[in-house]
């Protein structure tokens, strides 16, 4: 794996040294290791080993060096070969994240801080994945910067324990001067007043003490502030300012105490880890990624971090007590070579590596009615089958969000809230951009209208694939060359797309899911409605879309078959969503035996179970006709307007009624010759044929084809 690290400067510090030792892992185990930077001392440690660097200036803000930068970065990315872009700070970030899209090249970050909400922070969610040292981190880039959970990858900071190395028990701690160190840059989230304030106190307690100031100032008047501050609070005799060193391990293993009081919230603290390598006793600031690495008086000692005076008796009492210096400092060696060293975090980024290169993440989008959703679910599977690694996420529309909920395909449901007029196009740009975070691979546009192919070309996918249907088709760059859809079944319109991606054929049955809970509800309701497990029962669903009246056979047809059926001992539900309710009303008013009402009382999962309760299910062409096929229940089908070739996948028995007049199919949603089509079917025929799927056995032969009964 070729992979490339960009960073602003290869200086003294914990983001500066992880991306060195990382680099020198690579190289060490057969990858390429690229670092591109604005130099540092550092570099000379990557070209010592083998790593290439290139010096770019991503560590300048101006638009005009970021333009520069990205061409150059573009043109590296290409000559290395690299497989993947590992931004480690924000404006290096944003050179990659526009070199990925260029590019091609999946792009990855790492958090090193406790981001401000600006937009250049929010480019560190960017990345295909976003790899956190702490929990706290995870937390602000899910809850501040809306970075999916799905993206986001805890890894710990490593510490090299050959490097680190421990020094013997109780060495320092109990010689004559004891040492108390600080490390870190000399900024105002690195607490150092309250440190100093603290140590006031500690010499006056346990005098002689050498006070250790390691770091440097980005802005030296800091520096100066704080020298002022050591002046006033009577500390130059203890206090030594040693700038930026480079001998990091030496230092901390002549320490006593290693003081981190950070007074804003730390993403990690490297120097922490770095000190329980080494054997030293540490005392932090309760705050930050610092609560990820030490477990108050088991690990070292937490403290808040506003109050000097408990600081200051936390550090007394470890130079006090060696035993409970060498009890902590143990501890904590124990718990970095088991979670912090340097090999796990390798490990670990080398599988981030690896599953952003591999692992892709696919975007279904069906927004259409519950139906049409259903009859996804075949290409969906063939999707898994064909991506058995990928990440799948469905976006639909709230009515059929809990049809995708229980598929074992789908990893995600992702919701689309329609909205008319003038609010369409803000909510089009709103879940783009919610898409767009979410960094897919491909997309499969089984939508196939202006909404979804907007949608697929703004969520930055680099496959987008669909019907070549010259609605905005323009936005995909895979199309269909034959969009027409005549005469050909729902699922053979889809696999038009599917063979774009690859995907040679696919099992065509419908599938649908229920969990426990929703079993159980209707089981609990079919009870309280008398049904005992051995009695037939016929499920009816009189209703359609509201927008498609010409699809509803006469409701005297429906109460009068309710009646018959009744005659035999045979026990009907009517089902339906709450619109149905005025015409059930109706077909409960014309009927002499009340069939069981379950209009409006179940979800679309617990609807799955009660259809499988059925013997036989009777739908015109709707989303419950679909739910019958779907969990292979007896159908008998009523088309009218629509073509059944072209909307019914069918169960392994089945009856379909369509009476071919000269005006069929239409497709029109008002007649205005007065529903010839519907009118011609006949109550009885439509009764034998359910008595008759009630009556026999299911045969072992194939199933028939669609047919028309005139």
């Amino acid at each position: 794996m070729n992979v490339l690290q960009i960073l602003p400067e290869l200086n003294s510090g914990g983001v500066e040294r992880g991306t060195v030792d990382l680099a020198k892992f690579l190289r060490e185990k057969g990858h390429k290791s690229v670092v591109v930077s604005a130099g540092g001392p550092l570099v000379g440690d990557l070209t010592s080993a083998g790593v290439l660097h290139y010096a770019l200036p991503v560590h300048k803000k101006t638009p005009f060096a970021i333009l520069r930068s990205v061409n150059t970065l573009a043109k590296i990315v290409k000559r290395e070969h690299i497989d993947v872009l590992h931004a480690r700070s924000r404006v290096p970030a944003l050179v990659a994240y526009l070199v990925s899209r260029k590019t091609q090249v999946p792009f990855i970050t790492t958090c090193h801080g406790f981001y401000s909400k600006h937009f250049l922070s929010a480019l560190m969610g960017w990345g295909k994945l976003t790899i956190v040292a702490s929990h706290v981190i995870g937390r602000r880039m899910r809850d501040d910067f809306g970075v999916p959970h799905n993206k986001i990858r805890l890894i710990h900071r490593g510490v090299n324990l050959n490097e680190f190395k421990r020094k013997e028990a109780g060495d320092p701690v109990g010689k004559k001067e004891s040492v108390i160190g600080i490390v870190g840059r000399l900024t105002p989230i690195k607490g150092h007043p309250l440190f100093l304030k603290a140590m006031a106190r500690v010499t006056r307690v346990l005098p002689p003490l050498k006070i250790q100031i390691i770091g440097d100032a980005p802005k030296p008047q800091y520096k100066e502030e704080l020298k002022a501050l050591v002046r006033r609070l009577g500390l130059s005799h203890a206090v030594e300012f040693l700038g930026t060193r480079y001998d990091i391990p030496e230092l901390l293993s002549k320490m006593s105490v290693l003081v981190v009081p950070s007074t804003g919230e730390e993403a990690f603290g490297r120097v922490v880890i770095e000190a329980g390598a080494c054997g030293v006793p540490v005392v932090a600031t309760r705050i930050g990624g610092l609560v990820d690495i030490i477990q108050d008086e088991k690990d070292g000692l937490l403290v808040p971090p506003d109050d000097p005076k408990i600081l200051a008796d936390a550090v007394i009492r470890i130079l006090k007590d060696p035993a409970l210096a060498d009890r902590l400092a143990s501890s904590l060696r124990r718990k970095v070579e088991k979670e912090f060293n340097l090999d796990l975090m390798f490990q670990k980024t080398l599988e981030a590596y690896q599953e952003a290169v591999s692992r892709q993440k696919i975007l279904v989008i069906k927004l259409s009615a519950v139906g049409d959703v259903i009859l996804s679910i075949p290409s969906i599977r063939a999707l898994k089958t064909k991506f058995p690694d990928a990440w799948i996420s469905v976006l639909v529309g709230r009515k059929s969000r809990k049809i995708v909920r229980n598929c074992p395909y789908v990893d995600d449901a992702i919701v689309y809230e329609e909205t008319p007029g003038k609010n369409r196009l803000l909510n089009i740009l709103k879940t783009a951009r919610l898409l767009a975070k979410e960094n897919f691979d491909i997309v499969v546009d089984l939508q196939n209208n202006r909404t979804s192919h907007a949608l697929s070309f703004l969520c930055g996918a680099r496959t987008r694939a669909g019907q070549n249907n010259r609605k905005w088709s323009f936005l995909l760059n895979k199309k269909t060359t034959d969009a027409s859809s005549a005469g050909v079944s729902p699922l053979e319109h889809q696999f038009k797309v599917l063979r774009l991606l690859g995907i040679g054929s696919f099992d065509k049955r419908l599938e649908l899911w229920a969990d426990e809970e929703e079993q159980a509800h209707v089981r609990e309701f079919m009870a309280s409605q008398w049904v005992a497990p051995s009695q037939v029962l016929v499920g009816i669903n009189p209703g359609s879309s509201l927008r498609w009246p010409t699809k509803q056979w006469g409701v005297e047809n429906f109460a009068r078959l309710c009646d018959e059926l009744a005659k035999r001992n045979i026990r009907v539900v009517v089902t339906g969503t709450p619109e149905d309710i005025p015409l059930t009303n109706e077909l409960f008013r014309l009927t002499k035996h009340k069939p069981i009402h379950a209009v409006g009382r179940t979800s679309i999962s617990e609807l799955i179970a009660l259809v499988r309760r059925c013997q036989v299910f009777v739908s015109s062409d709707s989303a419950p006709m679909h739910v019958a096929a779907s969990v292979d229940v007896p159908l008998v089908a009523i088309f009218g307007p629509t073509d059944p070739k072209r909307h019914l996948v069918p169960p392994s028995r089945y009856q379909v009624f369509w009476k071919e007049v000269h005006c069929s199919p239409c497709y029109l949603r008002n007649c205005p010759i007065g529903l010839i089509c519907m009118k011609k079917i006949g109550v009885q025929e439509v009764l034998d044929a359910v008595c008759h799927f009630v009556e026999t056995a299911r045969p072992a032969a194939q199933a028939p084809v669609p047919q028309s009964l005139v």
